[in-house]
């Protein structure tokens, strides 16, 4: 289907929406009590995000924050509300009906947030094309709106382009653990019900990497819908745009605290755990991200760890039969592929199947924010308990 009839299609479903009432494809995670307080119920009734973007929590006051669809604008008056009258917020969206409510309303919500004016913008135009400035953005939130663009890796190339050194992105959306078939890209339907577009795991979260984002992670995922053997999952990622290295010849040293075994990292370095290895200033500001920082220790001299070391992390399965209930995991933490202790190779965004040994290692505290999830049988499998190996280990 050519992409300007994609464009058309979702632009005129998205108005039909807006006009009628329709209930659109997208689970929601709004606390619409506390929204209503200072939102609009014409607004609150049109939403159709998949859960309150959770780069809000980070906002700081005076920030300038960049919503990717915007729609009836909920995402950017919550933003109004958090950057504070200091702040700024620019929406972005393509269909004319959703742009009339949300720039209708924006004085109410800023009267009813006792501003002394409105502190939001809404700008007509797409998300591979944005009209907004270079470096001008702090925070981009975007709600479940990019699975609708033809074009993702442009939409990202955009993303990168617009955000300030030292910006991130927190962004839900669906996505798919294969590729969506033929018949389902065009059905012209189906890409206004967030199927037809959705990318697999891989492939999303590949190039928003390529764009230039690092330490690109979950923040969290759930199961939402399976079609003809294709599950569609709604997730929320979070990634950032690093600031230029100052002190390129800066030598420190990376090592691996745990709980994997071996890490690599989205600069292609290795690391094992308990190994010292000298790192570059790239790689170490890479590694002070807030989602690897947990996993290393960085410093000046070289640290080497055991497993007597209260630091070394190691979570091994239980010595015990195992059952194959259908749980596959996806690895969706900010690393590009991974050992456990049992010897499983993860590589992001790639479904594995585990048993139900391997499930509980993986839902312990230090494993659970890089993995999503979920089962591919339709009801839940309990097959005969088994060993994996004459040893009692895992799969």
């Amino acid at each position: 289907m050519p992409t300007d009839d994609i464009t058309q299609k979702v632009s005129e479903r998205y108005a039909r929406a807006a006009s009628t009432g329709e209930q659109m494809c997208c689970p929601t995670g709004y606390n619409f009590d506390d929204l209503r307080s200072f939102i609009p119920d014409e607004v609150l009734k049109i939403s159709y995000g998949c859960g309150t973007p959770a780069g809000l929590d980070t906002v700081q006051t005076g920030e300038t924050v960049l919503d990717i669809g915007s729609g009836g604008g909920i995402d950017c008056f919550e933003a109004a509300r958090r950057v504070g009258a200091a702040g700024r917020v620019i929406g972005i969206d393509m269909t004319d009906t959703m742009l009339e409510i949300a720039r209708r309303h924006a004085p109410l919500v800023a009267k009813n947030l006792r501003y002394p004016q409105s502190n939001i913008e809404f700008r007509k135009g797409m998300a591979d094309a944005m009209p907004v400035e270079d470096a001008s953005i702090d925070l981009i939130i975007s709600n479940c709106v990019i699975n609708l663009a033809p074009d993702k890796r442009k939409v990202f190339r955009e993303m990168y382009r617009v955000l300030k050194p030292g910006g991130r992105f927190t962004i839900s959306d669906i996505v798919s653990d294969q590729v969506v078939p033929q018949y389902m890209v065009h059905d012209a339907a189906k890409w206004g019900d967030c199927l037809s577009g959705a990318l697999q795991v891989q492939d999303y979260i590949g190039g928003m990497v390529d764009a230039g984002f690092r330490a690109v992670h979950q923040i969290k995922s759930s199961g939402w819908q399976a079609i003809d053997g294709v599950h569609f999952l709604s997730v929320t990622l979070t990634g950032y745009k690093l600031p230029a290295v100052v002190d390129q010849d800066t030598v420190l040293y990376a090592t691996l605290c745990g709980p994997f075994s071996t890490v690599t990292d989205e600069l292609g370095q290795q690391y094992r755990r308990g190994l010292p290895q000298p790192i570059d200033a790239q790689r170490a500001q890479l590694l002070q991200t807030a989602p690897l920082r947990p996993l290393f220790i960085i410093g000046r001299a070289p640290v080497s760890l055991n497993s007597s070391d209260p630091r070394w992390s190691s979570i091994l399965p239980e010595h015990r039969p195992c059952v194959w209930q259908g749980a596959y995991a996806i690895l969706t933490g900010p690393i590009i592929s991974a050992e456990d202790d049992d010897h499983h190779q993860y590589y992001r965004g790639v479904p594995l199947e585990i048993c139900s040994k391997t499930r509980d290692v993986l839902a312990q505290e230090a494993y659970r924010s890089h993995f999503t999830i979920y089962h591919r049988s339709s009801s839940l499998a309990e097959g005969e308990a088994v060993n994996c190996s004459p040893e009692g280990n895992c799969c």
